[in-house]
């Protein structure tokens, strides 16, 4: 199967192409179609929705999303779909528009999880608008690489105090015990984070956000990344310091995020 792309239900022109390929302005949300469902469906499409407000001054439409995303899959009833927001009236000179945006869907086959264990490294960074899911993927991209140049397979940001946030494509959760603790600090709350906190009590975990330091590590005993692809893959090392090894905990976590079962669309 290979990627299908369409704007607002219909094949994209040239002009939408022209305008996607020179100005880089918009939000997305993107998940797994499982049987026809998605897992926390009400999550991506009301940050999507609150992300259009923000960005364009008028929502989509919850409806119409439903519409949109039901004639990008067709018939297909297991996929990743990408959702992106923009809208060709908003340019660098130009960028005053309030519009409902466009709406651009791509399906294409489901991809794995990013990987069983990571080693990650610490990088001060932090996202522009840290709360929106945009598509100023640049950063994100370059400390990705950065990190595989230097040995280690992904990024994880602090900034200058070493006040932990967030991944390049994902959240990250901290073991203690039988607790989960979720950073504090300004980031993007993802759908998979959201998921594994509503189904914790379900595994016998409990959850908790507070300020997490880089200084912080020794604290704990355990920790994972997790995104709508990676439920929960555990971080074996941050820079030099090696992570404990928490199995039975990180199987508790999937469990955790496949307790909430897909939404119809």
């Amino acid at each position: 199967m290979t990627a299908d792309l369409l704007i607002d239900g219909l094949p994209a022109t040239e002009d939408d192409l022209h305008y996607l390929a020179l100005v880089n302005y918009g939000a997305y949300t993107s998940f797994r179609v499982e049987d026809g469902g998605v897992r926390g469906l009400d999550l991506h499409l009301g940050r999507l929705e609150a992300s259009a407000v923000e960005l364009f001054g008028e929502p989509v439409g919850e409806a119409r999303l439903r519409d949109l995303i039901r004639t990008a899959l067709a018939d297909r009833r297991e996929a990743w779909l990408r959702i992106s927001l923009f809208s060709p009236d908003i340019w660098s000179r130009t960028p005053s528009a309030r519009v409902r945006p466009r709406v651009m869907t791509v399906v294409s086959p489901p991809p794995p999880p990013l990987a069983v264990s990571v080693r990650v490294r610490s990088q001060t960074y932090a996202r522009e608008e840290a709360h929106i899911k945009h598509t100023a993927t640049l950063g994100l991209i370059r400390a990705r690489r950065l990190a595989r140049e230097a040995g280690f397979d992904d990024a994880l940001f602090a900034d200058a105090d070493g006040l932990i946030s967030e991944g390049s494509s994902w959240n990250i959760g901290f073991l203690s015990g039988e607790t989960v603790i979720w950073p504090q600090a300004p980031m993007l709350a993802g759908v998979a984070q959201s998921l594994i906190q509503q189904g914790l009590a379900g595994v016998g975990l409990t959850g908790s956000t507070r300020p997490v330091l880089l200084t912080d590590l020794d604290a704990f005993d355990g920790a994972f990344l997790c995104n709508s692809a990676t439920p929960a893959c555990r971080i074996t090392a941050i820079g030099d310091h090696v992570v404990g090894a928490a199995p039975d905990r990180i199987e508790r976590l999937t469990r955790a995020w496949a307790s909430n079962p897909p939404q119809t669309i």
